[in-house]
């Protein structure tokens, strides 16, 4: 019987016998919940919200119902913003993406179809194509 010393010294070479087949493990690994994740049943994305360095919005932005209304409050925080890292254009438009796509499937089809034209209301107001 060969010692642990001796087979990690000895060589890898084409003359070594190959090595029998280890069955594989499943390609999808189980996901562990984190601490935090499995106490609070709170999402990520409203701390993302309060504590992203993309805007300072003003309460209940989403809310409204006039979409030049949230495409001006979404381009006035932008513009008044110091914790942005982009441009006003690219952080106003970056918060309402991340807003529709957070909200999934929970959105209606007349809230989806306010916050689309209000993208397009905030190209405007940036004179964006």
């Amino acid at each position: 019987m060969a010692t642990a010393h001796s087979r990690r010294s000895r060589s890898r070479t084409s003359a070594s016998p190959a090595r029998p087949a280890r069955a594989r493990k499943s390609q999808t690994p189980k996901r562990r919940r984190s601490a935090t994740t499995a106490r609070s049943p709170r999402k990520w994305s409203a701390a993302v919200n309060r504590t992203s360095d993309a805007l300072d919005l003003q309460p209940k932005v989403f809310a409204g119902e006039d979409p030049k209304a949230i495409a001006r409050s979404l381009k006035r925080s932008a513009e008044r913003s110091r914790r942005r890292k982009a441009t006003p254009y690219r952080s106003a438009m970056s918060m309402l993406t991340f807003y529709i796509n957070r909200a999934g499937n929970t959105l209606s089809k007349r809230r989806l179809d306010v916050l689309q034209r209000a993208k397009i209301e905030l190209r405007r107001a940036f004179h964006r194509p």
